[in-house]
């Protein structure tokens, strides 16, 4: 079982172990023995947070230590440094960004050199050897602004910036606010969906390393959405902080989430005849409504465990081309190897302009039924199959439920949580059930809650 990494990487708060300096070194380290032989090349790139340039540099202290050669791509979106690590034929590729989370946290992504997230088992080897290096730490001397100022980090930028930007005919017509998050999109997005023809209004996409995802961005939709109906645009869309993800506002200030990108792109892709196995990927999380929808096209939906790596296992194994996340990770495996929100974007955008359609009537016929996300603060990630109350609490809600709505409680891959799903016809039944379960979490392990309860 691995201990450092979870569903997205290695995260943690900056400063802290296993984000103190003597482990990143490690981790650099451990990275560059685990390379084959030969040349060895790895690309980072970063988001905005101001603790992101130093865990580069020492991460890049210790990839050199182990005779790493490194390149920086600076900024720049998670899926970027995917597809530079694959394009431009590097070993790996590294990513310094915590996503989604607070600006005091961050983290340390790992792609290989085909574009994919490390598997689950190259990771606890890394890990095996990380923990072996703690045991004799090499601490990282003085280190350079290495990560800042290596030639090359515009034209590898550019590189992904002209890979993704397309002329899109009638785009144009169209006026968007977009949201950055004051994250790594602000480096990318803009220039993108210009070059596409939208008429943009930007916002947030001025970073000062502490306000990412601080009241904006994918984290934070209906604030665009609120946007895109004081400004009259046409839509709004928005990101994460480091942009593998991407949520949307209709003209009316709706927030369009990725259940319903996911509908819209599927009957895109299958009138194109581009839907492989007429099967789309999505997750526990997703809403019975998306799959209701799908059906009445014809199109068959899958479940996979919540995390973009899982959706894409399941994409490989039966043969998906399109796959995703409520939360707006959409995977085009035709195009991508990972979760873009810039490409996603596009997509989006070719079909309101082939369609001539808005974005609401696009997606009006997916009915989403009543459900809530609970997330509670635990101080230990202990087996569900261990804690006798709230299994009771969750079967005690699927009785009721009868087959009639979902419930599904996990662990957050990324922070001290656990997160309570549930899903019925009635908001009364959804915020009740979820409230006990909740509770009986939060009795048991919550981080409030005594230890031995």
């Amino acid at each position: 079982m691995r201990k450092l990494f979870g569903t997205d990487g290695i995260r943690g708060l900056a400063g802290e172990y296993p984000l103190d300096r003597t482990t990143v070194f490690a981790i650099g380290r451990a990275l560059g023995d685990h390379l084959p032989s030969g040349p060895r090349r790895v690309v980072i790139g970063q988001d905005t947070r101001e603790s992101s340039r130093w865990i580069a540099d020492v991460l890049s202290a210790g990839l050199e230590f182990s005779g790493v050669v490194v390149e920086s791509a600076g900024v720049i979106t998670t899926p970027g440094v995917a597809y530079i690590a694959h394009t431009q034929r590097f070993s790996a590729g590294v990513v310094i960004s915590a996503s989604h989370n607070p600006w005091r946290d961050n983290g340390i992504k790992l792609f290989g050199p085909n574009g994919y997230k490390l598997p689950d088992q190259t990771e606890l080897e890394i890990e095996g050897e990380i923990f072996s290096l703690l045991k004799n730490p090499t601490e990282a001397g003085p280190t350079q602004s290495c990560t800042a100022s290596l030639p090359g980090e515009t034209r590898l930028r550019s590189a992904y910036i002209d890979w993704l930007a397309r002329p899109i005919a009638g785009a144009e017509k169209l006026r968007a606010v977009i949201d950055c998050a004051n994250g790594a999109a602000s480096a990318i997005a803009p220039e993108v969906l210009r070059r596409c023809g939208l008429r943009l209004e930007v916002t947030h996409e001025r970073p000062d390393g502490r306000n990412i995802n601080e009241n904006c961005g994918a984290l934070h939709p209906e604030v665009v959405a609120r946007e895109v109906v004081a400004r009259g645009a046409d839509l709004g869309i928005c990101f994460d902080g480091d942009a593998d993800r991407a949520l949307f506002a209709d003209a009316s200030g709706n927030v369009v989430n990725g259940d319903a990108v996911l509908l819209l792109l599927a009957r895109q892709l299958q009138q194109r005849g581009e839907l492989a196995q007429d099967t789309v990927v999505a997750t526990t999380m997703s809403n019975m409504g998306l799959e209701v929808a799908l059906s009445q096209s014809g199109i068959n939906m899958l479940r996979s465990p919540v995390g973009d790596k899982y959706v894409l296992e399941e994409m490989q194994k039966s043969g998906a081309a399109l796959g995703g996340e409520q939360s707006g990770h959409i995977i085009l495996a035709r195009e991508a190897t990972t979760g873009d929100g810039v490409l996603t974007a596009i997509h989006v955008l070719e079909s309101l302009c082939r369609s001539g359609v808005p974005l609401a009537e696009l997606v009006q016929d997916l009915e989403v039924f009543p459900q809530t996300i609970r997330n509670i603060r635990v101080r230990e990630k202990k087996p569900l199959g261990e804690l006798p109350e709230v299994l009771a609490t969750i079967r005690h809600a699927e009785q009721e439920l009868h087959g009639n709505g979902r419930v599904n409680v996990r662990y957050s891959g990324t922070e001290s949580l656990a997160r309570v799903m549930v899903e019925a016809p009635s908001e009364a039944t959804v915020q009740r059930l979820a409230s006990a379960i909740a509770q009986a979490i939060e009795n048991a392990i919550g981080a409030g809650a005594p230890a031995g309860h």
